[in-house]
Protein backbone atom coordinates (compact mmCIF):
# COMPACT_ATOMS: atom_id res chain seq x y z
CA UNK A 1 0.00 0.00 0.00
CA UNK A 2 1.13 3.60 -1.11
CA UNK A 3 1.23 6.41 1.72
CA UNK A 4 -1.20 8.19 -0.89
CA UNK A 5 -3.89 5.82 -0.71
CA UNK A 6 -4.02 5.44 3.09
CA UNK A 7 -4.29 9.84 3.05
CA UNK A 8 -7.32 9.48 0.38
CA UNK A 9 -8.87 6.89 1.94
CA UNK A 10 -8.63 9.01 5.27
CA UNK A 11 -9.67 11.82 3.56
CA UNK A 12 -12.39 10.36 2.68
CA UNK A 13 -13.88 8.83 5.44
CA UNK A 14 -14.04 12.24 7.62
CA UNK A 15 -15.26 14.28 5.15
CA UNK A 16 -19.58 15.28 5.23
CA UNK A 17 -21.97 16.90 3.10
CA UNK A 18 -20.66 20.23 3.58
CA UNK A 19 -17.64 20.56 1.29
CA UNK A 20 -17.82 24.44 -0.09
CA UNK A 21 -17.80 27.36 2.04
CA UNK A 22 -21.11 28.57 0.77
CA UNK A 23 -23.02 24.89 1.72
CA UNK A 24 -21.75 26.00 5.16
CA UNK A 25 -23.11 29.69 5.74
CA UNK A 26 -26.32 27.99 4.03
CA UNK A 27 -26.00 25.10 6.86
CA UNK A 28 -25.20 27.88 9.65
CA UNK A 29 -27.83 29.92 8.23
CA UNK A 30 -30.73 27.86 8.66
CA UNK A 31 -29.76 26.20 11.49
CA UNK A 32 -29.92 28.99 13.70
CA UNK A 33 -33.14 31.10 11.68
CA UNK A 34 -35.33 28.24 10.61
CA UNK A 35 -35.60 27.16 14.27
CA UNK A 36 -35.65 31.33 15.25
CA UNK A 37 -39.30 31.00 12.87
CA UNK A 38 -40.68 28.30 14.42
CA UNK A 39 -40.52 29.58 17.77
CA UNK A 40 -41.76 32.72 17.22
CA UNK A 41 -44.91 31.07 15.15
CA UNK A 42 -45.48 28.78 18.68
CA UNK A 43 -45.58 32.30 20.94
CA UNK A 44 -48.05 33.36 18.57
CA UNK A 45 -49.90 30.49 18.49
CA UNK A 46 -50.01 30.13 22.11
CA UNK A 47 -50.76 33.54 22.62
CA UNK A 48 -53.93 34.04 20.57
CA UNK A 49 -56.18 31.69 22.65
CA UNK A 50 -55.74 34.95 25.03
CA UNK A 51 -57.28 37.31 22.17
CA UNK A 52 -60.85 38.02 21.57
CA UNK A 53 -62.83 36.94 18.96
CA UNK A 54 -62.80 38.86 15.55
CA UNK A 55 -65.75 41.39 15.76
CA UNK A 56 -65.80 41.07 19.73
CA UNK A 57 -65.87 44.54 20.80
CA UNK A 58 -66.00 43.68 24.51
CA UNK A 59 -65.00 40.63 25.76
CA UNK A 60 -66.29 40.20 28.68
CA UNK A 61 -69.43 41.39 27.22
CA UNK A 62 -69.69 38.39 25.25
CA UNK A 63 -68.98 35.85 27.54
CA UNK A 64 -71.52 37.10 29.64
CA UNK A 65 -74.23 36.63 26.60
CA UNK A 66 -73.04 33.17 26.04
CA UNK A 67 -73.53 32.01 28.97
CA UNK A 68 -76.85 34.09 30.27
CA UNK A 69 -79.54 32.11 31.94
CA UNK A 70 -82.01 30.78 29.25
CA UNK A 71 -84.98 32.39 31.38
CA UNK A 72 -85.86 35.62 32.99
CA UNK A 73 -88.00 36.71 35.40
CA UNK A 74 -89.52 39.66 34.45
CA UNK A 75 -91.67 41.65 37.80
CA UNK A 76 -94.32 44.14 37.20
CA UNK A 77 -96.97 46.24 38.35
CA UNK A 78 -100.38 44.09 38.63
CA UNK A 79 -102.28 47.19 39.57
CA UNK A 80 -101.70 49.18 36.90
CA UNK A 81 -104.14 51.41 34.87
CA UNK A 82 -104.90 49.30 31.80
CA UNK A 83 -104.07 51.18 28.91
CA UNK A 84 -106.73 52.66 26.41
CA UNK A 85 -107.43 50.79 23.29
CA UNK A 86 -106.24 54.49 21.63
CA UNK A 87 -102.94 53.84 23.92
CA UNK A 88 -102.45 50.07 22.77
CA UNK A 89 -102.73 51.08 19.14
CA UNK A 90 -99.83 53.94 19.21
CA UNK A 91 -97.82 52.03 21.05
CA UNK A 92 -97.84 48.75 18.99
CA UNK A 93 -100.19 48.25 16.08
CA UNK A 94 -99.63 51.93 14.47
CA UNK A 95 -96.37 50.43 12.87
CA UNK A 96 -98.27 48.61 10.40
CA UNK A 97 -101.52 49.07 10.47
CA UNK A 98 -101.37 53.02 9.80
CA UNK A 99 -99.34 52.11 6.23
CA UNK A 100 -100.48 48.34 5.64
CA UNK A 101 -97.09 47.08 6.00
CA UNK A 102 -97.33 43.08 5.75
CA UNK A 103 -100.51 43.02 4.68
CA UNK A 104 -101.93 44.63 7.55
CA UNK A 105 -105.17 46.35 6.94
CA UNK A 106 -104.68 50.03 7.37
CA UNK A 107 -106.53 52.02 10.22
CA UNK A 108 -109.88 53.18 9.17
CA UNK A 109 -109.80 51.32 5.63
CA UNK A 110 -113.90 49.86 6.05
CA UNK A 111 -112.83 47.75 3.16
CA UNK A 112 -109.94 45.82 4.28
CA UNK A 113 -111.43 45.68 7.60
CA UNK A 114 -115.51 44.27 6.75
CA UNK A 115 -114.73 40.70 6.05
CA UNK A 116 -112.01 40.92 9.17
CA UNK A 117 -115.11 42.63 11.33
CA UNK A 118 -117.54 40.18 9.82
CA UNK A 119 -115.64 36.89 11.52
CA UNK A 120 -116.37 38.46 15.03
CA UNK A 121 -114.40 40.36 17.84
CA UNK A 122 -113.66 37.03 19.52
CA UNK A 123 -111.51 35.96 16.39
CA UNK A 124 -109.91 39.25 15.62
CA UNK A 125 -108.87 39.48 19.78
CA UNK A 126 -107.40 35.78 19.13
CA UNK A 127 -105.66 36.27 15.86
CA UNK A 128 -104.44 40.13 17.98
CA UNK A 129 -103.40 37.66 20.39
CA UNK A 130 -101.83 34.40 18.77
CA UNK A 131 -100.51 36.42 15.71
CA UNK A 132 -101.59 35.93 12.04
CA UNK A 133 -99.52 35.60 9.38
CA UNK A 134 -96.84 38.50 9.54
CA UNK A 135 -98.07 39.49 13.10
CA UNK A 136 -96.42 38.30 16.18
CA UNK A 137 -98.75 37.57 19.00
CA UNK A 138 -99.94 40.89 20.20
CA UNK A 139 -98.22 42.94 17.96
CA UNK A 140 -94.48 41.94 19.49
CA UNK A 141 -95.95 43.69 22.22
CA UNK A 142 -96.34 43.23 25.75
CA UNK A 143 -99.98 43.80 27.05
CA UNK A 144 -102.69 42.38 29.40
CA UNK A 145 -105.25 40.39 27.11
CA UNK A 146 -107.79 43.06 27.99
CA UNK A 147 -105.52 46.23 26.36
CA UNK A 148 -105.03 43.94 22.97
CA UNK A 149 -109.28 43.32 23.22
CA UNK A 150 -109.56 47.32 23.65
CA UNK A 151 -107.28 48.22 20.75
CA UNK A 152 -109.11 45.55 18.44
CA UNK A 153 -112.22 47.35 19.33
CA UNK A 154 -110.50 51.10 18.80
CA UNK A 155 -109.26 50.04 15.32
CA UNK A 156 -112.22 47.90 13.88
CA UNK A 157 -114.39 50.84 15.37
CA UNK A 158 -112.56 53.55 12.91
CA UNK A 159 -113.75 51.06 9.84
CA UNK A 160 -117.26 50.83 11.19
CA UNK A 161 -117.49 47.80 13.70
CA UNK A 162 -119.67 48.39 16.69
CA UNK A 163 -117.72 45.84 19.09
CA UNK A 164 -118.06 45.90 22.66
CA UNK A 165 -114.58 46.48 24.77
CA UNK A 166 -114.04 43.64 26.93
CA UNK A 167 -114.61 44.66 30.70
CA UNK A 168 -111.33 44.53 32.90
CA UNK A 169 -112.05 41.72 35.72
CA UNK A 170 -113.05 42.64 38.95
CA UNK A 171 -110.35 43.36 41.27
CA UNK A 172 -109.75 41.23 44.43
CA UNK A 173 -112.00 42.57 47.55
CA UNK A 174 -109.51 43.75 49.76
CA UNK A 175 -111.44 45.08 52.73
CA UNK A 176 -113.50 43.05 54.86
CA UNK A 177 -116.84 44.95 53.89
CA UNK A 178 -116.32 44.57 50.26
CA UNK A 179 -115.37 40.81 51.13
CA UNK A 180 -118.79 40.71 52.69
CA UNK A 181 -121.06 42.46 49.92
CA UNK A 182 -119.30 40.14 47.14
CA UNK A 183 -120.61 36.95 49.16
CA UNK A 184 -124.19 38.22 49.21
Amino acid sequence: MSANDHTTAHEEAHTGPIKTPKQLLVAVFFSFVVPIFAIIGLVYYVTSANQPSAGAVDAEKAVALRIQKVGVVEIRDANRPLKSGEEVYKAQCVTCHATGAAGAPKFGDAGAWAPRIKSGFEALWQSALKGKGAMGAQGGGDFEDIEIGKAVVYMTAAAGGKFVAPAAPAAAASTPEAAATAAK
